[in-house]
């Protein structure tokens, strides 16, 4: 389901442009779309206040829990499943952060991605990506969603950038908290300068080879990771939001003295921030992540050629909870 069509329906039902928002602006926010209030609900037209409990209990539909894990960090991992009784995975993270899904699974294909392994089955729809965050919302305050859960947000651009619309107005989320992440896609910079909420814009780069980034990213569009920074640049200096680089630590193959001199020399003098994500194992993949040491020599040194990085800690590893795993667990606990 789309956004468009919750107003659709709410128009049908004789709302104005104001009982929408207000509406639209409940549902967005966590709270109730009726009230006992007698003012408040004299408001709405009678058809709309009459069908407020059957309007609330399909937005329900749109995403319950399916099962959470929660992580050492503090992180909660949320198994959502959709009115199709497919799942995806959302992340509520430490300090009042949330990430959600936009597909079910990736057609992208990373090679170290649990998601992408089984390709890409359908996009969400605008309101089932809003849904997420209305589900995280009923369980702690939400004030910065970022999308990069299961999916690639370029390959569903109309409904993502609907849902950002609607979480940075009615969603009282602030535009740089709103967090658009992706392999790099020319639609994505030509559509988000245009759009009136302008998120953040997070770029997995995890190499500077070119060759290379080919081989671990290979549905990816061709974009070199020079033309990908070239490109992030113009978008960071137009909206004032640094680029936030992802990189992936794999030990032996992007954990590299030549890969750094390569950050340095993109990156020198960028309006930008590069994640170093180390790598959650997944069983059957013979990738792991370098250890602790090194990487953190890897953010020492950066920082040291005047890059801004920081060394995450992936949210939910403890729970072996990278995204596609609980997914993948749950689908094979049922065949």
């Amino acid at each position: 389901m789309r956004i468009q069509h919750i107003r659709q329906r709410l128009r049908d039902l004789g709302a104005a442009p104001c009982h929408e928002g207000r509406v639209l602006r409940s549902w967005a926010q966590g709270l109730p779309l009726g009230t006992k209030k007698r003012r408040a609900e004299n408001f709405l037209p009678l058809a709309l206040r009459d069908a407020i409990p059957g309007l609330t209990a399909d937005l329900q539909g749109l995403a319950r829990l399916h099962s959470e894990h929660t992580g050492e960090d503090g992180s909660i991992r949320l198994l959502v499943e959709l009115m199709d009784g497919q799942t995806v995975e959302s992340v509520l993270l430490p300090r009042e952060g949330l990430c959600v899904s936009t597909q079910v699974g990736c057609a992208v294909g990373c090679v170290f991605c649990m998601t992408g392994r089984n390709g890409l089955l359908r996009h969400l729809g605008s309101a089932e990506i809003v849904a997420q965050v209305i589900l995280a919302r009923s369980r702690r305050a939400v004030k910065k969603v970022v999308f990069m859960g299961m999916g690639e947000p370029a390959h569903n651009l109309d409904n993502v950038l609907e849902a950002i619309d609607l979480l940075g107005t009615e969603g009282g989320i602030g535009h740089k908290n709103l967090v658009f992440s992706t392999v790099g896609d020319r639609r994505v910079f030509e559509r988000l300068s245009q759009a009136t909420v302008k998120p953040a814009l997070a770029i997995s780069l995890h190499t500077t080879d070119a060759a290379l980034r080919r081989n671990l990213l290979p549905k990816a569009p061709d974009i070199t990771p020079d033309k990908l920074v070239e490109l992030g640049e113009v978008y960071a200096r137009s909206t004032g939001y640094p680029i936030q680089y992802q990189w992936t630590l794999l030990e032996g193959i992007n954990d590299t003295n030549a890969e750094l001199e390569g950050i340095a020399r993109l990156l020198a003098g960028k309006y930008a921030i590069m994640n170093m994500i180390p790598y959650n194992s997944v069983d059957g993949f013979d990738y792991k992540r370098p250890g602790w040491e090194r990487m953190a020599e890897i953010a020492r040194s950066l920082h040291q050629q005047g890059i801004i990085t920081t060394l995450r800690h992936s949210a939910g590893q403890d729970v072996e909870g990278g995204c596609g795993q609980l997914r993948a667990r749950t689908l094979a606990a049922d065949i």
